[in-house]
Formats: C-alpha cells, sequence, structure tokens
C-alpha cells in the first residue's frame, strides 16, 4: 500500500513544478520533500525523478503514480461532499480567486447574499487572474475560480476541472474622444481611427492581451501599446484623461454609467464569457454550491433581473 501523503507530494511536483515550489507550497523544507519522494520510490520499486539540468521531472512511472492520486483525491472530495451536505450548518473555508472586475462587480454581492444564508461558512477570496489561478485551482490552491474567457481564446480545460458558464460579458471600444468619421464605417473603421493613438493594455502573456492585439492586427495595424497593466480601473483612467484607448468590459463599471465613449466591436467579438471552475468531484459540495448559486443572483441583481 502506497503512502497518500507521499503520492500527494509528487502530485504538487507535478502542478508546481520544482521540489522548492512544492516546499514553499506546503511549508516544508525542500529536504523533507526530496526525502518523502526517495521513500515513495522506495515503496514503489521503480524510479519516479529523473535529472533535468538543476531540476526533475516525473518519469512515466511517477505520471502512472499521478493520475492515480488524482482519481483518489477525486473521490476524497466526493466524499467530503457528501458528509458536508449530510450537516444541517454550513460551516468551514471556501477559497476562492477571482479577476479584478468579477471581484469589483460580483464578488461583494455574493459574500453577502452568502452571509445571509451561511453565516458560519468563511469565504477568502484573493485577486488573481485566470493564467495563474487556474494552475493554482488544479493545485489545490482554491475551492473555486472565477475565469473569463475571451473571444477565439478558449481558457485550457484539463479533464480534472469542471467550467460553469455565469455570464457573458460585453466588450467595447473605449475611445478617448469621439473620432471623426469613426462611426461612419462602421466597428472596423472605429478601430482603425485609433491606429496612431496610444493604447493600454494587459501584459503580453495574458489571453486579453492576444485577443485585443489580434483584433487590431486584423483591422491593419499594430497598436502603439504604450501601457501595460492588469488594472482594468486604469485602464479606464488613461481613457478618461485622453492618454490611451482601450478595450473594456461591461463589468468594469460596476452598473455604472460610462464615463467615456464606447463603440461597438466588430461581429463575434462583442463579449467574453466569464465562468466558475472547480475541480472535478467538488462541484457538489454545498458551500461551492452556495456560491454559485450566490453568483448567478449577483448576475440577476446587477442586470436588475431579480
Amino acid at each position: 500500500m502506497f503512502d497518500l501523503h507521499r503520492l500527494r507530494l509528487l502530485r504538487e511536483l507535478k502542478h508546481r513544478g520544482t521540489l522548492a515550489a512544492v516546499a514553499a507550497a506546503l511549508s516544508y523544507a525542500p529536504s523533507s520533500v526530496s526525502q518523502q519522494l526517495s521513500q515513495l520510490e522506495a515503496e514503489v520499486g521503480v524510479r519516479l525523478l529523473e535529472p533535468v539540468g538543476r531540476r526533475v521531472r516525473l518519469t512515466e512511472q511517477a505520471e502512472i503514480l499521478v493520475a492515480h492520486t488524482e482519481a483518489v483525491l477525486e473521490r476524497l472530495e466526493r466524499a467530503e461532499a457528501e458528509i458536508a451536505t449530510s450537516l444541517t450548518d454550513l460551516t468551514g473555508t471556501l477559497r476562492i480567486a477571482s479577476f479584478q472586475t468579477a471581484a469589483l462587480a460580483l464578488v461583494p454581492i455574493a459574500l453577502g447574499l452568502l452571509r445571509d444564508v451561511h453565516p458560519h461558512l468563511r469565504v477568502h477570496v484573493t485577486h488573481m487572474e485566470p493564467e495563474k489561478a487556474l494552475p493554482a485551482l488544479q493545485a489545490r490552491d482554491f475551492d473555486l475560480v472565477l475565469a473569463e474567457e475571451y473571444p477565439g481564446n478558449p481558457n485550457p480545460r484539463p479533464a480534472e476541472l469542471e467550467q460553469e458558464d455565469l455570464l457573458d460579458d460585453p466588450l467595447h471600444l473605449a475611445m478617448p474622444a469621439p473620432a471623426g468619421g469613426a462611426d461612419a464605417g462602421g466597428p472596423m473603421a472605429a478601430l482603425r481611427s485609433l491606429a496612431d493613438h496610444p493604447w493600454v493594455m494587459e501584459p503580453e502573456d495574458t489571453a486579453a492581451r492576444h485577443w485585443a492585439m489580434t483584433l487590431c492586427r486584423n483591422a491593419g495595424f499594430e497598436p502603439d501599446v504604450r501601457f501595460e497593466t492588469t488594472d482594468l480601473l486604469l485602464h479606464l483612467r488613461l481613457v478618461e484623461h485622453g492618454h490611451a484607448a482601450a478595450f473594456l468590459p461591461d463589468l468594469v463599471w460596476s452598473g455604472q454609467p460610462p464615463a467615456v465613449t464606447l463603440r461597438q466591436l466588430p461581429r463575434g467579438q462583442r463579449t467574453r464569457r466569464v465562468s466558475t471552475v472547480v475541480r472535478r468531484g467538488r462541484g457538489r459540495h454545498p458551500a461551492v454550491l452556495a456560491c454559485r448559486d450566490a453568483l448567478l443572483r449577483a448576475v440577476a441583481l446587477r442586470s436588475g433581473q431579480a
């Protein structure tokens, strides 16, 4: 019988990449992690790690073990969900990661709804972009992630994650001032009118940036990106003060009327999808169900449909 704790360490190594990252995440010394994995190798009777430069990688046999460990952990999460469902009072801690605009526009409302129904449930919220939050969800740092998908840029969907749509968030071209003739030729003309204008966009390693760059290039120009940040409120401020053009979603206004000039985007590029993502086996946990329900109600309240 293999030691489950050591199997989890092997799984952590697969998801976090280095012994140092595993040690930091679990508050262990790297030497302790290495020793535990060496003992697991002795238990299994085959080599599980092989050196690659100054790092290590999992062998084929280790990958087999991790796949079975994932299945065991999924069953344990289902058991935890069933136990929680059998209780009358929802307690414990729910760990959520959310990107900025959803955290501003939806999460506070959902937290209030959760507090009213489940006052003993402790909710911990972290602001984190999907590019980092989804791998952290797989590594069990979070229970639920609010993620965004831009047109033509779907997030990776590993088999161990389950996604549930929350809303479609309209996207707009935000202009620092009305451009002459921008409306006459439709969305592409509005884009081309800003070909020589400074832009603010998210960093290069994000799906939002890839989508925005593709949109501009399809309009026939390379945008002059002078400002880079994941903070969409800063995007909005730069547009308001005439320093940049931007692509902004509806959620950035948190229900307030827009303070900048907006133009429609080309067809097929007008919405991003917002979803909740959990690990497989976690979706039936009552805390996750309650959170997803609260977020759906927050969307309805914000849109005036409740």
